[in-house]
């Protein structure tokens, strides 16, 4: 079966479950778009990886990039390679001197795996017919909802009548939460005023 690349081109809050996020990965050099619901552990993690974001204490797909590189695993690409029932099952292909193996993963977690190893993420034909959504123009494409936003209903409003003052003190509380997906939208907002 012929291999599709995929690259990661939203993330934000599921509209259909609650407490729950969607990562939307975008076809390389196509229109169509696979949406995927995570957690929200999963959410921030991908999240904190994109944005380069240094947590004070490793994140669990850290100690797992850190413990792989300790021992010589290479991580060459994800696969999502099945859709069950609307459950999406992935593989890792990872290397060593001396053998090559697939290992069985979540698809969140294999696609915060991929953002922090700079590997490829791959998926089959049959997966986007039946589970994709066609973008048919460039403008519905610059509608999708940027990597950084978290997608909480009136967050962006809220943020842009807070002072700078304020902003910085909550930005200060959520790290200190560890809540990274809200330290990102607070940042870009920030980011936003200097300019």
């Amino acid at each position: 079966m012929k291999k599709i690349e995929l690259e990661i081109v939203a993330l934000s809050h599921s509209i259909t479950q609650t407490h729950s996020y969607a990562v939307v990965l975008g076809e390389v050099n196509g229109m169509r778009r696979l949406p995927i619901v995570i957690g929200g552990f999963e959410a921030q993690a991908i999240a904190v990886a994109l944005e380069r974001m240094q947590p004070s204490r490793p994140l669990t797909h850290d100690l797992m990039k850190n413990f792989m590189m300790a021992f010589n695993v290479e991580l060459h690409e994800i696969v999502i390679n099945d859709l069950q029932e609307g459950i999406f099952y992935s593989k890792l292909l990872c290397s060593t001197d001396h053998d090559t193996v697939e290992i069985d993963s979540r698809t969140s977690d294999a696609l915060a795996l991929a953002v922090r190893f700079g590997c490829p993420i791959y998926t089959y034909e049959h997966i986007l017919e039946s589970a994709g959504i066609l973008m048919e123009d460039e403008e519905k494409k610059k509608e999708e909802v940027p990597v950084t936003s978290t997608g909480e209903p009136g967050e962006k409003d809220d943020l842009k009548k807070m002072s700078i003052e304020e902003l910085q003190n909550l930005l200060n509380e959520v790290l200190e939460q560890e809540d990274y997906i809200k330290a990102i939208a607070i940042r870009d907002e920030l980011s936003n005023r200097k300019k």
